[in-house]
């Protein structure tokens, strides 16, 4: 198996901690250590540091690997520009072809937390022994309490193909678009419905030979990349000619042949400072320090090492403090920081 860490955003909705010049996986958000070294560590227990992968731009390549200096340079597979993850995973599966066409790699964002992490590792065995053996794609969903709408799901059948700590591996049966809410409320009740937690997991050969039947402009210009022997001008210039696009327009065709493991672990996105707030209050690493509340309650504060903060009759709010720029809004909105950036990008760029 060849672990591939996967490294492009900024994570927009945590600004204005993350930033293009520091993006949420590379900021200490809930310790010493940030989440890109995290997810590495979590994967050098079972893996030597020559068989995990890179796949990101220059400028996170570049801190990448000041957190973690073990990274190869070669092991790093650099995307010339933004494209979206449609061509990034094609690139990513054309660079293994030359290093280990038929063995399974998996997909890993680094902007999550995995708990517990030995489950994870022993995910990662048995989606490996399920590739040997069937040769079909697979990747990870999680099942919902209920029915969340402007998201795609995974329908599973009911054949179970194997188990991971518990947890069933199905054979895929749908992929149900994110508008379908009637259907999508009769699955979550039978418990076949899954919200799409990405670990694609495949051959390079295969993933290649996916795009070539399903998104063949997409695989042409890889092809082109792979024959040149990925000279920098030849990736600029074909890399730069793919379409931008989700890789689900070659997996949501794939997958209805494929498997999809209900995760063993538990999957925390921090997406936004809510949800950051959430884990810090769950697991009891909220501090208080420096902080006065008179007849306030459930406030999130990041504040510059040394700052007090008072606030009276506000609750329900975050407060986001980075010296150059300050964040206030109420919790349950955090999810439009995006906004803000996207102000920003037009109208101050030097924020972003």
């Amino acid at each position: 198996m060849k672990p591939v860490l996967m490294c492009g955003g900024i994570g927009s909705k945590m600004w204005p901690v993350s930033r293009e010049a520091k993006p949420k996986h590379f900021l200490p958000l809930i310790g010493d250590k940030s989440l890109f070294e995290i997810t590495y560590g979590v994967l050098r227990k079972k893996f030597e540091a020559k068989d995990i992968y890179l796949q990101t731009n220059a400028i996170q390549a570049v801190m990448a690997r000041k957190l973690v200096p073990e990274i190869a340079v070669e092991n790093i597979f650099i995307e010339p520009e933004l494209r979206n993850h449609g061509p990034a995973t094609g690139f990513m599966a054309a660079k293994l072809m030359d290093i280990a066409p038929d063995e399974a790699f998996m997909t890993v964002q680094t902007d999550v937390l995995r708990l517990p992490e030995n489950n994870f590792l022993k995910m990662i065995d048995e989606i490996e022994k399920i590739i040997s053996e069937k040769g079909k794609l697979m990747t990870g969903g999680i099942k919902p309490e209920f029915a969340v709408m402007g998201v795609d799901y995974l329908i599973r059948s009911q054949e179970m193909v194997g188990k991971v700590c518990n947890m069933g591996i199905y054979k895929m049966d749908r992929w149900v678009e994110r508008d379908s809410k009637e259907m999508v409320k009769d699955f979550v009740k039978e418990g076949r419905a899954f919200l799409h937690a990405n670990h694609y997991a495949w051959t390079p050969r295969l993933m290649l030979e996916a795009y070539k039947r399903v998104k063949p402009d997409w695989y042409r210009a890889l092809d082109k990349m792979m024959k040149a022997g990925f000279d920098d001008e030849t990736v600029k210039r074909e890399y730069g000619n793919m379409e931008k696009g989700g890789v689900e327009e070659v997996t949501r065709t794939e997958l209805l042949d494929g498997f999809v493991v209900e995760l063993p672990f538990d999957w925390i996105d921090f997406g936004t400072w809510e949800s950051l707030d959430k884990y810090l209050n769950k697991d009891g690493k909220k501090t208080t320090e420096n902080i006065l509340e008179l007849d306030s309650r459930g406030n999130f504060y990041r504040l510059p090492e040394g700052k007090f903060v008072a606030s009276i009759g506000v609750s329900d709010v975050v407060v986001v403090d980075t010296g150059d720029a300050l964040l206030i809004c109420k919790k349950d909105q955090s999810g439009r920081v995006g906004e803000v950036v996207d102000f920003l990008k037009e109208k101050n760029p030097k924020y972003v």
